[in-house]
Order: C-alpha cells, then structure tokens, then sequence
C-alpha cells in the first residue's frame, strides 16, 4: 500500500488482546483502520495490572480514538496523554503506549518500510544483547555463564538469588534471617549480607573469567541510600559493565552522592514514569544509561524525544527488555537500539515455544546479537485465536513483596 495514494483514513477499531503464553500476563493493542487489511500492534503490557490497562483502552482511549486519522501520531499522543487531565502514571502510560506503537507500525505498513527506516535508517545491523545469569549458589551462576558464553554472548547480567531475597539467603547461607512472631508472608532479606554476598559473587566470577565477559549486576532498588552509596564504591574495583538501580526512583536526589564516591557505570529507569524522573539524571550527568521501559512512559513518541536527550549528555540506550515485555516490545527495542548513535546494549530474556505460536516474526539472537526481520512496520504479528489459548492471570509474584528482617515492606 502506497502512502500516497491513501487520502482519507480513520481508526475504526481499537482491541484490547489479553494473553499469557509464557504464564506472564501480556497486553496488545490492535487499532484497525478503513483501510481494508490495515492495522497496527502495540505493546501494553502492565503484567501486574493488565485489566487496569485494558479497561483505560476499552472504556476511554477507545472512544477518543475512534475517527482520528491513525497517521496523526504526534497530535493523537499529546491529546490522548491530556484527554484525562492527570497522566504519568503507569496504567495511562502503557494504554498510550500500546496506540503509540501501533500507530508507528500502521505508519511503516503505509511507508513499506520497517520501523527503524522511519526513524532514519541502521547505524548498525544488530543490536548487542545480554542475558541473565542466576543461581542458587555461586557454582551455579558461574555454570550457567559459560553455558551463555557458549551461545555466544559477551554480555551476562549476574544474580545470586533473586534480588537479595530468601532463595539467595538458602543458597549462600550466609544469611541467617530471624522473623519476628506472627511475620506476614514475603520475600525477606537482609541488605547488608546481600551486599557482601553479592561482593563475594563478583570477586569469584572475575577471578574466575578475567576480562572475557562484561558483568552486570541489577539492585533492583532494594538498598537504603546510603547503602546504595557503598554498593557502588564496593562494585567498582570489578570494572562492572554497569550496576543498575542501585536507587529508588523515590530516591533519586542521591545519586549526585553515588557518582561523587564511585566510578561504576550507572544505569537506571526502569521504574520511571514522568519525564522529571530522568531529566535531571541525564541533563547533570549523574547516569551512563537510560534503563527505561519503552510502554511505562507512554511509547515510541516520547522514547525518541529521551534519545535526543540523552545523545546530548553521552548517556547511552539499555531498555528495559524482560520477561514481561510483548515480541512486539522487544521489536520496538530494536527497531530503536538499530537506529540511534548512542545505543549500549538491549537487555534480552529469550522467548518460549508457546510464544511463538501466539506471535510470528520475533527478533532472533546468533551469537549474542539481536536481528530483526525486515518486515515493513515492526514486523509482529499475533494469532488471536492462539493467544485465546493462554489466558492471563491475577495472581501476583512473591518477589514484589520483599520484606526487611522484621517485616517492614522494602520497595523495589
């Protein structure tokens, strides 16, 4: 289809697709237009709050879409973004993001172009990948290392345990965690013999593996700040590839104190919604990498503005890219990292069978670089039928609830 030749357009439809392949729970936006075959899909995906999500979509987002142009991106994300006045918060933010991303991809279908052609075209031909690497004990990460680096990639992210909850507490043993009577039900964990368990970690793998693997290590935002501030001086005598949110966005004032004692390259954002949570972060250069997720601050409109930013300031690209994250996401991802100058690194989880009969064209991974199809527009497509096949679920993971020895809450 010639872009040209398509004068009068509309949105028809906006659908709301609920899905879990992987027992994570997905949310898709599909906004059709009068163009006979003609449509868009966009990553939503709030896991924990998926309905929350698809009831902004069906019962307002809907309604207000319905009529507008689908080509008229810039204008339909700022009225959309305002249309309820308050916005910046996490349900409204990935509603957006899902119609954002479609609208991009219908914009690519009428271009007969991939997205990142839109975009200005590739300053690469993959996007540099890295994975995670787990385990109960520090065998166990080092095994699964080299079973990574065997697949070809450079780049590992390494935790012992799970964020410093009780499955890395059993596995080092180094954690004798006392509960007070009556503790409500969580992930505890003590902060201080986390960071020494996590420094012994690290001690142990670049001994073990010198310079042939870049480390990562993610905090997960479970440090008080003052711990956050030790945890990177400690980190950095192993010439970390980054460490990542080693703050709470609630505490992000501290990371002018963080840069001043350590060297260790920072990245952060994952948990961002509001453009004021990283704007000074980037303009003052307290940061090395930007760790947003593209669909919590509202998709591909204001991802490329916080590019341009960031460019200005050196502080390069990681975007969130986990589990939680539609095949659609993940493309986005690429299509962004395959057309920036200051790209880092994607971060990358890997998709099941189940996956891949809900969703054709997937990026795929050779030898720890990420490759997207050349699809015109993002290049995924999902089979509704199939998706039907994996509902989703309410219930919520016990890692959110993370809890210090005496029970009080921690906020990851």
């Amino acid at each position: 289809m010639e872009c040209e030749k398509v004068v009068h357009m509309k949105i028809t439809n906006v659908k709301t697709i609920l899905t879990a392949p992987e027992g994570i729970n997905l949310v898709v936006i599909k906004v059709e237009t009068s163009e006979p075959g003609l449509y868009g899909l966009g990553c939503a995906t709030f896991t924990y709050r998926h309905l929350a999500v698809a009831a902004a979509v069906e019962e307002y987002l809907k309604p207000f879409l319905i009529g507008k142009d689908p080509r008229c991106i810039e204008e339909i994300w700022n009225s959309a973004m305002v249309s309820g006045y308050w916005r910046n918060g996490p349900v409204l933010n990935n509603a957006i993001s899902g119609v954002d991303m479609a609208l991009w991809d219908i914009k690519g279908k009428l271009a007969n172009m991939p997205l990142y052609q839109l975009f200005g075209g590739k300053v690469r031909q993959a996007a540099t990948a890295y994975i995670h690497a787990e385990g109960r004990c520090i065998g166990e990460v080092e095994e699964n290392i080299r079973k990574f680096m065997e697949q070809g990639y450079r780049y590992v992210r390494c935790q012992l345990g799970l964020y410093g909850g009780e499955m890395g507490s059993q596995a080092t043993k180094t954690q004798n965690i006392v509960k007070p009577a009556g503790a409500l039900a969580g992930e505890y964990y003590d902060p201080k013999q986390y960071m020494r368990a996590t420094v012994k970690l690290f001690e142990h793998l670049r001994s073990t593996f010198g310079n042939t693997v870049g480390l990562i290590h993610d905090v997960h935002e479970r440090l008080a700040p003052i711990d956050a501030v030790n945890m990177a001086k400690e980190m950095q005598q192993f010439d970390l590839f980054f460490l990542e949110d080693v703050l709470s966005p609630e505490q992000i004032g501290w990371f002018k104190t963080v840069r001043a004692t350590a060297a260790t390259p920072l990245a952060v954002g994952e948990l961002f919604n509001n453009p004021n949570e990283w704007t000074g972060l980037i303009t003052e250069r307290l940061i090395d990498y930007i760790r947003i997720h593209i669909s919590q601050i509202g998709g591909i409109t204001p991802a490329r503005k916080l590019i341009a930013l960031c460019e200005a300031f050196g502080v390069r690209t990681a975007w969130h890219g986990p589990g939680d994250l539609s095949p659609i996401g993940h493309a986005v991802n690429v299509h962004l990292d395959l057309s920036c100058m200051n790209f880092g690194i994607q971060e990358w989880t890997g998709f099941s069978d189940p996956v891949y009969e809900v969703f054709s064209g997937c990026p795929e991974v050779k030898n720890g670089y990420i490759y997207l199809n050349e699809t015109p527009g993002i290049g995924i497509d999902i089979d509704e039928q199939a998706a039907k096949k994996y509902p989703c679920v309410k219930e919520l993971p016990g890692w959110t609830s993370a809890r210090l020895p005496d029970g009080t809450p921690a906020r990851p």
